[in-house]
């Protein structure tokens, strides 16, 4: 089961803004290099985001929409990757006192990922989302100190 949960030193509120802007998605979801609005006002349900991946020469295109959203708490994506397939990745904010602790959970839906999804895949996704939670929690609290400074 790929499920990892990271405790970010920023309220919850801070972190659903992080997850609320589209532009942000590359800063914070491992591999990609750019992202942007495709359809909709992200992230309400059915709306949708384009994404770049590139690595070294190699570049590719996809799609993440949103298939469920309770703003602040609950955001679901089925994120498409093309050739590979397409994933469902649940991203839960909780309030743990002053701070958020965010919970990921993903499993591959279609495509060669869903075919093949075994436990060694869910041990890779498990490396990327430590990866990627980390640098969802280093954009939120730089931004939150960022905000903080501003208002100094």
């Amino acid at each position: 089961m790929a499920v990892r949960h990271h405790l970010i030193h920023a309220t919850p509120h801070r972190v659903w803004a992080v997850l609320a802007d589209p532009s942000r998605y590359a800063d914070w979801v491992v591999g990609t290099s750019d992202s942007r609005a495709a359809r909709g006002l992200w992230p309400e349900l059915g709306s949708a985001l384009e994404y770049t991946v590139r690595i070294g020469p190699w570049t590719a295109e996809g799609t993440t929409v949103v298939r469920h959203v309770d703003t602040p708490r609950e955001l679901e994506l089925e994120v498409d990757s093309g050739p590979i397939g397409t994933a469902r990745v649940a991203i839960e904010v909780r309030p743990w006192g002053d701070e958020a602790l965010v919970k990921v959970d993903e499993h591959p839906l279609r495509g060669i990922g869903g075919t093949f999804h075994n436990a060694a895949v869910d041990t890779l996704i498990q490396l990327r989302h430590r990866s990627m939670l980390a640098r969802l929690a280093k954009v939120v609290e730089e931004s939150a100190t960022t905000e903080d400074h501003v208002r100094a």
